[in-house]
């Protein structure tokens, strides 16, 4: 970020790895949109290879075009052209998309890029599978039946990106700061002022009744410098998110700062640069009465003392067969924001999206692949609701008291009769489906296993998922 200020001083971060910048004024500088791509990716380039330890050049892409939307996927375009390789031919990882042909552009490209999935399935489902397809529609057609949300995505796909226009002028009350004496110099002191200070920022939003859509950080430190970044949110940030990204921007300059400099710090500011296009309505009787907010300021300070792998939530996905498989830990709030960036150029938006690496978006926007692997002997949908930390004992028997058992071509040995979990009381099995025989590492003599699973439902109305192994029945999992 620091190299890119050398060209304007408006640097938006979209997330870990990717920016926008205005070109109005660089472009004309520096010779024009193509001129100023190359010298943006030559400079982040030259600074990524002198911080790195990896001997290979780091793949760097920018695009250009009429908005952040459409400069964006110029970018993503760029990034599947500048691989990693030991050279890179001049001008290959830019793509500069001509004035006035975003829609064009845009056309071929896949509705998912809009960054909704609802909507993206639905319109797939109605044929639509294109953001040409999708701007061929009718305009009022589209907010009929869609919304606001579908027009504002509309017009996206005709190359048409609301947030290029120009926001109204910010009230300065809206700002908030907090003066650090003594001067914060370690980052876990810092994450403190943070969460204090973003609580008391997007309270005064709220007050408002206003919602935030470029926050500007800035900060003083003890030689008399200062320090400042911009940071883009699509969604209302939450007072965890906003002292999360704090916390990241603050380590950057602690841990960067010259040694002739003193980079302790003697104030924070956080000052709304522009706010979003609708407000912040309330719910009619009050929603959750702000127990949401009170829970994330608490998890804040928890992680503060703790660390931030001290708070985590449950991440669903396909990572295994079992049920307990199902999901990771990740540190709260699991999720970052996707965001955007733009600038204008002879009244038109304009914006320059640079993008590292070209892998991919980081870990933590990162979704699974498609064709991700189906896990052949997974436990069928639905989803159980209760998962015990480890398999509770069971004992699964057909009328006469004879164990239930599977043999190797995966049949049952009998009809299951009555359950007993964890040498409790023994429930009449009423229905039952399986079994799933599944059998994982053949190829490995040490962790080869062997195992069947099995859904019952008792004469008391529950219903489980039931696993054998070795002739040992457990529960894993209670729907």
């Amino acid at each position: 970020m620091a190299a890119l200020e050398a060209f304007t001083p408006r640097v938006e971060i979209v997330e870990p790895g990717e920016c926008l910048i205005a070109t109005r004024g660089p472009a004309r500088y520096f010779g024009g949109e193509r001129a100023l791509a190359g010298l943006v990716q030559d400079r982040v380039e030259a600074v990524l290879v002198e911080a790195s330890e990896d001997p290979g050049p780091p793949a760097v892409a920018v695009g250009v075009a009429d908005g952040r939307f459409p400069a964006r996927q110029a970018a993503r375009q760029a990034a599947r052209q500048a691989a990693r390789r030991a050279g890179r031919a001049p001008g290959e990882g830019v793509l500069v998309v001509p004035r006035g042909r975003s829609a064009p552009f845009l056309a071929p490209l896949p509705v998912d890029t809009l960054g909704d999935p609802e909507t993206a399935d639905l319109l797939g489902r109605l044929g639509i599978r294109t953001l040409g397809q999708l701007a061929a529609l009718p305009a009022g057609s589209v907010l009929d039946r869609f919304g606001p949300l579908g027009a504002r995505l509309h017009g996206l796909a005709r190359g048409v990106d609301p947030t290029t226009l120009s926001a109204p002028a910010v009230p300065p009350d809206l700002a908030a700061q907090v003066e650090l004496d003594p001067p914060l110099e370690r980052v876990e002191t810092a994450v403190f002022a943070a969460a204090a200070l973003a609580e008391r920022f997007l309270a005064r939003l709220a007050r408002a009744g206003s919602v935030v859509a470029v926050v500007r950080m800035e900060t003083t430190t003890a030689d008399g410098g200062g320090l400042a970044r911009c940071w883009r949110f699509d969604d209302p940030p939450s007072a965890g998110a906003l002292a999360e990204r704090v916390r990241w921007q603050l380590d950057g300059w602690l841990s960067s700062a010259p040694r002739s400099a003193d980079p302790r710090i003697t104030r924070l500011r956080l000052v709304p640069e522009e706010l979003g296009t609708g407000g912040r309505q309330l719910g009619f009787w009050g929603g959750d009465g702000g127990r949401a907010e009170r829970a994330a300021r608490v998890l804040v300070r928890v992680q503060a003392v703790l660390g931030a792998d001290a708070v985590t939530v449950g991440r669903a996905g396909a990572y295994g067969r079992g049920p307990a498989e199902q999901f990771r830990f990740v540190p709260w709030p699991g999720d970052e924001p996707s965001t955007k960036a733009a600038g204008a150029q002879r009244g038109r938006p304009r914006s320059a999206s640079t993008r590292r690496p070209a892998e991919g978006a980081p870990p933590s926007t990162r979704r699974p692949a498609e064709g991700a692997p189906p896990w052949p002997g997974r436990a069928p949908p639905p989803a159980p609701a209760m998962v015990p930390a480890e398999p509770l004992p069971a004992v699964l028997v057909d009328a006469d008291g004879v164990p239930v058992a599977v043999d190797g071509r995966g049949a049952p040995s009998n009809v299951p009769a009555r359950l007993t979990v964890g040498g409790g009381p023994a429930a009449a099995v009423t229905a039952w489906a399986g079994p799933w025989p599944v059998d994982e590492r053949w190829w490995d003599p040490v962790a080869h296993r062997r195992r069947a699973r099995w859904q019952v439902v008792t004469g008391a109305g529950r219903a489980h998922l039931l696993a054998v192994e070795g002739g040992r029945w457990w529960l894993e999992a209670t729907y």
